[in-house]
């Protein structure tokens, strides 16, 4: 087995910086964690491929919360969104993403191969569709063909689909590059291992903490996906929405030492045992 990659969900500026500062080997960009995680705006985007020393950046594509039985006017945006990143990509530069690529210096196919991070584009997408307890293929199909070279990832929709093995079969199939997967569910999580067999990533994601990681890293998994946050005082004065009353209820960013904590639990992991 390689090297367990780390992957940071981030939503913000300071996650950005965070990321950049441990160099973590990849970040899903996302907003709204406390929902699962939702598209990111346009700025935060650039914003991502602009910031000094960042890796390898993989956008979410989430227009809402919820389960991920999208309609068409639903799939219609998603599309729309890949398609923008898509073109975005291909104007920035950067040999990111290509299957069978060189490997870069974190060990990660995904890792731009020259230049600055902030003259890359994005290195790809992080998607879920699901219809009737199934892979949704018609989606992922299109998906997949609009990503072109960018990796996709298939998100933590795996965990509600009635058979998981057949899943990773059909995902397979249908040229995606990860499974982001519950971290806490580690009897599924060596059998989608097993049914890969290396010709899917597997990554770990959901609960992960610094204690769980060996256990995680056993079932052999290729990449951790972790938020690392915590929440921070921030008051409101006025009532935003039914989820956002008025009062310090705080909100939710990076905590840079729980992800600095994870990165060292999987070094850890990862590092030759010694004879006693």
């Amino acid at each position: 087995m390689g090297m367990v990659d780390f992957e940071l969900a981030v939503q913000d500026t300071h996650g950005l910086r965070v990321a950049a500062r441990l160099g973590v080997d990849r970040v899903e960009l996302c907003t709204g964690l406390a929902l699962g995680g939702l598209t990111p705006s346009w700025g935060l985007i650039e914003t991502a491929l602009e910031t000094p020393g960042i890796p390898p950046v993989h956008v979410l594509i989430r227009p809402r919360p919820g389960g991920f039985d999208y309609d068409p006017s639903e799939v219609q945006l998603i599309t729309r969104d890949i398609r923008k990143i898509g073109r975005a990509h291909g104007a920035q530069g950067g040999s990111i993403g290509v299957p069978g690529g060189e490997v870069g210096a974190r060990g990660d196919k995904d890792v731009p191969q020259s230049g600055d991070a902030g003259g890359q584009g994005v290195a790809g997408v992080v998607v879920g569709g699901v219809r009737a307890g199934k892979v949704d293929t018609e989606f992922l199909e299109r998906v997949v063909e609009l990503a072109g070279e960018l990796p996709v990832t298939f998100h933590r929709a795996f965990d509600t689909l009635a058979d998981p093995e057949q899943a990773v079969e059909t995902l397979i199939h249908l040229g995606v590059r990860r499974i982001l997967a519950s971290a806490t569910d580690l009897d599924r999580l060596m059998k989608a291992v097993h049914v890969a067999a290396g010709r899917i990533e597997i990554m770990a994601g959901g609960g992960v903490r610094a204690e769980l990681v060996d256990a995680i890293v056993r079932t052999g998994v290729d990449a951790i996906h972790a938020s690392a946050k915590h929440t921070v005082s921030d008051p409101v004065g006025i009532t935003l929405g039914s989820s956002a009353p008025a009062g310090d209820h705080g909100r939710e960013t990076t905590d840079e030492r729980q992800a600095a904590q994870i990165m060292a639990a999987l070094r850890l992991a990862q590092s030759p045992q010694t004879a006693p």
